[in-house]
């Protein structure tokens, strides 16, 4: 992934009041604003202010790296 220069950043950080206020136009817009456009407008919102739910995570242990865990745990005591 490519980094964005600063100055870039910084530009775009410059609209997000704006943008915030028009995506909150068209999450509370009545007609005339398709539902589609609404959820996704309310999605982003929530994404902002409250953060990205956190994605579920298995592991499964066994094996070789159950005993590698098994002997760190035995030098750490």
């Amino acid at each position: 992934m490519v980094k964005t220069p600063a100055d870039i950043r910084s530009l775009a950080r410059a609209y997000t009041k704006r943008n915030i206020e028009t995506l909150g136009g068209i999450a509370t817009a009545g007609e005339g604003v398709d539902t589609e456009h609404k959820l996704r407008a309310i999605g982003m919102l929530l994404d902002r202010g409250w953060g990205k739910p956190l994605a579920p995570a298995e592991t499964k242990v066994e094996g070789a790296l159950e005993i590698i865990l098994r002997d760190i745990a035995k030098e750490k005591k």
